[in-house]
């Protein structure tokens, strides 16, 4: 019978007893060394900074439509504006040599701004400027307009009520036979307004020329309110 003698059992690994142990159903061990790899893995993700915006210092010559195209933005000149609006002011045109453009990216205002709200603020889109006809209708309209942001009182009827009663609606209407003639100072216009009336009473921002069928409503309206307390107060010569 052979002498018998000790066997020493191989020392097996970490690794390898996991894996036997998951084998043969027993209880699952965890591996260190591969979770410890992740978590440093994910640390240094987090901790890696943000790479810096680029910047781009304009010279003379430049134009925003340019430099878009030299660093092939995305967006081109319209989004490189709006991310540069606060540097470069209200005329996308204009751009002053010397200032620093952020290149790609929303400047540090918008981006802070766009955390508190969520979006992007677009810049405030300018009222549409008034049309008047070039008529009757439309001259009373914008002198009324006009009237208003001066203080001056008036309706649309007593404009047109007024109106056809000294000129029937002609602009170039002028009295060259009363006593205002006879003096030198003839009557002219929609409302028949006399020049020392018309210079005392033309509202600013109007045409200096008494025919003007607008300069020559809002300055009889002007002179109505002065006097009668509005031009609906009038109903005769005045």
């Amino acid at each position: 019978m052979p002498a018998k003698g000790k066997h020493r059992r191989p020392k097996s690994s970490p690794l390898t007893r996991g894996i036997a142990a998951a084998g043969t159903g027993g209880a699952v061990l965890a591996l260190p060394v591969l979770g410890a790899t992740t978590a440093n893995a994910a640390e240094a993700a987090a901790a890696k900074p943000a790479a810096a915006p680029k910047t781009y210092v304009v010279v003379a010559g430049d134009s925003l439509s340019a430099i878009a195209r030299e660093h092939s933005l995305s967006g081109g000149w319209t989004k490189l504006y709006q991310d540069n609006r606060r540097v470069i002011g209200a005329d996308p045109k204009v751009i002053q040599p010397g200032i620093e453009l952020t290149l790609g990216q929303a400047s540090a205002e918008r981006a802070d701004r766009s955390e508190r709200t969520g979006t992007l603020a677009e810049p405030a889109a300018a009222p549409a400027k008034k049309t008047y006809t070039n008529d009757l209708d439309g001259w009373i309209r914008e002198s009324l307009d006009i009237m208003a942001r001066h203080g001056v009182p008036g309706s649309y009827e007593g404009i047109h009520r007024n109106i056809m009663r000294e000129s029937s609606g002609n602009p170039l209407a002028i009295n060259n036979w009363d006593s205002n003639a006879v003096a030198g100072t003839p009557s002219k216009g929609l409302l028949q307004v006399i020049a020392p009336t018309f210079n005392a009473y033309r509202l600013p921002g109007t045409s200096l020329d008494s025919f003007d069928p607008v300069a020559n409503i809002t300055a009889a309206c002007n002179y109505a309110a002065a006097r009668y307390g509005s031009i609906d107060n009038v109903n005769g010569p005045y």
